[in-house]
């Protein structure tokens, strides 16, 4: 969002007096413009990428609560209600035959439930629940990661447009500079005093400004609506009337953002928690080999008021009973060949997280020294042209003082003035540079705490 950067001649006509601060920015700030801070609190409340992240985080922890509980709630409940034909007699004797049709019915009815209490799985239970857990884990992370780069389009959106209203004001102040030499050397050039050449040339800075004040104004309604997208504010919208300025944050040695990237960078703790999850699921892979020990418990109840209750327990009664037991259960899957294939399946999975932690790790590596080399370019560049500024505002200055004094003529402030324009917004590109090299700095290790806003 380098707004205008490529127009050279945007304050041509500056004088020393020309504030450098977006407080000439056209247009009312409004009591209720959004600051940096509201603008990012807003995006990580309402950026779509992060309510997404958080719905898998919500769906992940469902499955941790699965994890948790469905092998102790391996239980069925079972129920049936018919029409049963009246059977009367015992084992020895009855009036009915053996026919299930009768125009005599009545009702019948049957409930139960049966299901088992795992005691010990070798590992089973516990391995599944540490995946579950390494997966939220890796869903925080994940949310994390989201928020850290909202946070980077953020800030380079409220700097661009911070730089684009500087720039505007700069424009329309120069603007209203050059008409006053633009009158004079009309004027000396009616009177066949004065050049033609430095007056065309201060005409054409003049349309020039004229160009790079519209094309301003496109980069900073780009910017306005770019963050109105990223805040999720759909009504009115600005923010206050600042100018850019730079990050307060001093560069710390290299090693200092390493350290910091291998603690917090979210990509690098998703692949720990990968390979978490990965070591989990080996465990529960190497665990089917064995049984699973469990407490068996079941309850049966069934009516049929107009069949006879038999009472001999060696006869048995399908319509009228009530049985309940307890007792171990060993249940044991015999499929050894394939589950050692999906135990080698489980250990190449192990591996490949490992290889990718490995990666994250080398290559947020690289990212940390990018954004630090950027970073520490850009401090070194705003150091310089800051110094340029004053020099040529100093140049500007003695030149407007000597046209106020008559010691020099109004074409001798094109010189100066385009020098200083030059320089002044060299400085400003290089303070967004710096504020957007740092906050890069800060979404590549992680820490938000780099930004100092």
């Amino acid at each position: 969002m380098r707004a205008g950067k490529a127009a050279w001649f945007l304050w041509a006509m500056l004088t020393a007096a020309a504030p450098p601060a977006a407080a000439q920015a056209t247009g009312n700030q409004t009591s209720g413009a959004y600051s940096l801070h509201r603008c990012l609190d807003l995006a990580e409340r309402n950026y779509p990428k992060i309510l997404q992240a958080r719905a898998r985080l919500a769906k992940q922890t469902g499955q941790l609560r699965e994890a948790k509980t469905a092998p102790y709630s391996d239980f069925t409940l079972s129920a049936g209600l018919t029409a049963a034909p009246t059977v009367r007699g015992t084992d020895v004797y009855s009036p009915n035959t053996d026919s299930s049709l009768s125009s005599d019915m009545g009702l019948a009815w049957q409930i139960g439930i049966e299901g088992a209490v795992p005691l010990w799985t070798f590992g089973k239970i516990s391995g599944l629940q540490d995946a579950a857990e390494a997966q939220v884990e890796a869903g925080k992370h994940g949310v994390k990661k989201e928020r850290n780069e909202v946070r980077l389009l953020v800030r380079r959106a409220y700097y661009g447009l911070q730089l684009a209203r500087d720039s505007l004001a700069l424009v329309k102040n120069a603007e209203q500079r050059i008409l006053t030499h633009l009158t004079r050397l009309e004027e000396r050039a009616q009177r066949g005093q004065g050049d033609d050449i430095q007056l065309l040339k201060v005409k054409m800075y003049q349309a020039e400004l004229q160009a790079r004040e519209s094309e301003i104004q496109h980069q900073e309604s780009t910017a306005l609506s770019g963050l109105r997208f990223l805040t999720g504010v759909s009504n009115a919208f600005d923010i206050p009337d600042e100018p850019l300025r730079r990050s307060r944050h001093t560069l710390a040695p290299l090693a200092h953002y390493l350290s910091a990237a291998r603690l917090f960078r979210p990509e690098v703790n998703m692949a720990r928690a990968g390979v978490v999850a990965r070591e989990a699921q080996l465990r529960m892979a190497r665990a089917r080999y064995y049984p699973d020990l469990a407490l068996g418990l079941s309850a049966k109840w069934a009516r049929a008021d107009q069949v006879t209750d038999q009472r001999n327990p060696f006869v048995e009664d399908r319509a009228n009973f009530l049985q309940y037991g307890a007792g171990l259960v060993l249940r044991w899957k015999l499929d050894f060949l394939p589950q050692a294939a999906r135990t080698a399946q489980a250990e190449a999975d192990l591996e490949e997280m490992r290889a990718e932690e490995q990666y994250a790790l080398g290559g947020v590596g690289v990212e940390v020294e990018e954004a630090f080399s950027e970073a520490r370019t850009s401090e070194k560049r705003v150091e310089a042209l800051s110094r340029a500024a004053k020099y040529a505002r100093q140049w500007l200055v003695k030149v407007q003082q000597g046209i106020d004094v008559g010691t020099f003529d109004d074409e001798d402030i094109v010189d100066p003035a385009k020098e200083y324009a030059l320089k002044r917004f060299a400085q400003m590109s290089a303070i967004f540079d710096y504020n957007i090299a740092v906050a890069k700095l800060a979404q590549a290790t992680g820490w938000d705490a780099v930004v100092a806003e």
